[in-house]
């Protein structure tokens, strides 16, 4: 069993920066990927960027150039570092933790992002 746990959303105004963090806990050896994904309001949840164990990642074309993630896997901890934030960002952002036994992976309760224009 893995938890994850969101934190770092908020308010900001366009043009502003953000960065939200993934604490990973439980059987964390397990991790092969994780991902970050969003839901904006009356609109389904959308991949926003992934991360490999080997660090490959990949980036939804949306936020390709400015958002970032990372990974600390000493502190079992992903990041997203989001530059230039659009009001059309606004949305509850949330990690999976992708592992061999579970590709749906296991999610948290998300973190509110709201970019004012």
């Amino acid at each position: 069993q893995v938890q994850v746990v969101e934190s770092g959303g908020g308010l900001v105004q366009a043009g502003g920066s953000l960065r939200l963090s993934c604490a990973a806990s439980g059987s964390t050896f397990s991790i092969n990927r994780f991902g970050w994904y969003r839901r904006a309001p009356g609109k389904q949840r959308e991949l926003v960027a992934t991360i490999s164990s080997s660090r490959i990642t990949y980036y939804d074309p949306s936020v390709k150039g400015r958002f970032t993630i990372s990974r600390d896997d000493a502190n079992n901890t992903v990041y997203l570092q989001m530059n230039s934030l659009k009001p059309q960002d606004t949305a509850v952002y949330y990690c999976n933790a992708q592992t061999a036994r579970s590709p749906l992976g296991y999610w948290g309760q998300g973190t509110q992002v709201t970019v004012s224009s």
